[in-house]
């Protein structure tokens, strides 16, 4: 081989190694988690709850997903007392502090969460909010827009036209990447609970880059900051979709 040859080969092998590296590169790594709940099937298991025993058909949470939480992964109550972390973890969620929000986000809020009828926004906060650099106003704010956004995907279209029905990992992957981009699909985790016999879709989890731990993240689309975020295991590969009710 020649020595034009060999500088010819080592610039392609090269090349190859730096394609590959970019390619891990934008892979990115998840910084945060949006966990969206499918709120029917959540009731089931908790019929108890103020969210629950007021659910019904024509609620949005009926047919659309509700915000659960924004987490920053890998931390949680951050300069919060032990006081507040221990009522956290025992659940007396209605004796941490209140959350200051605007009107316009409180209203916005309880829209998307309707888990707020017990205290979960004080719990989302103290456990996971405070481990944001964002005020709880963007905190929040940016978990609604979010969640808005996979509301107005493919993925809440799937799920409302199979309410009552099963469905499987390769459909909901693929409603992933229909709205955000091939590979999206990667990047969720599925999870199911059991109401008697049925195995019911309970929520999502979703991956998303760093850039979703800003206010600036109000105003971002969902593809950029789940193509930034790294791949993981899907989960549960089948559910049903359950409906409102009991």
């Amino acid at each position: 081989m020649s020595s034009m040859q060999l500088r010819t080969l080592s610039f392609a092998l090269s090349m190859v190694v730096t394609s590959a590296a970019v390619a891990q590169e934008a892979g990115g790594r998840t910084r945060f988690i949006l966990s969206a709940s499918w709120q029917p099937a959540f009731c089931q298991t908790n019929q108890k709850k103020a969210e629950c025993a007021s659910q019904t058909g024509e609620r949005p949470d009926a047919t659309n997903f509700s915000l659960h939480g924004l987490w920053p992964m890998r931390q949680n109550y951050c300069d919060v007392s032990a006081e507040q972390k221990a009522a956290d973890k025992d659940g007396s969620w209605n004796t941490l502090p209140a959350v200051t929000l605007s009107a316009e986000t409180q209203a916005a809020l309880a829209k998307a969460m309707p888990g707020t009828q017990s205290g979960l926004e004080r719990h989302e906060w103290t456990k996971h909010g405070t481990c944001t650099k964002m005020s709880a106003e963007d905190y929040f704010g940016v978990g609604v827009h979010l969640l808005d956004g996979l509301n107005a995907s493919a993925v809440r279209e799937l799920f409302a036209a199979n309410i009552g029905k099963p469905v499987k990992a390769e459909a909901i992957k693929a409603a992933f990447d229909k709205s955000f981009g091939p590979g999206a699909g990667e990047r969720v985790k599925v999870s199911c609970r059991r109401a008697g016999n049925v195995k019911m879709i309970s929520g999502l989890t979703i991956g998303l880059s760093e850039a979703a731990g800003s206010a600036s993240a109000k105003s971002a689309g969902l593809t950029d900051l789940i193509q930034g975020a790294g791949k993981t295991s899907f989960g549960c590969d089948e559910g049903v979709v359950d409906a409102a009710g009991f």
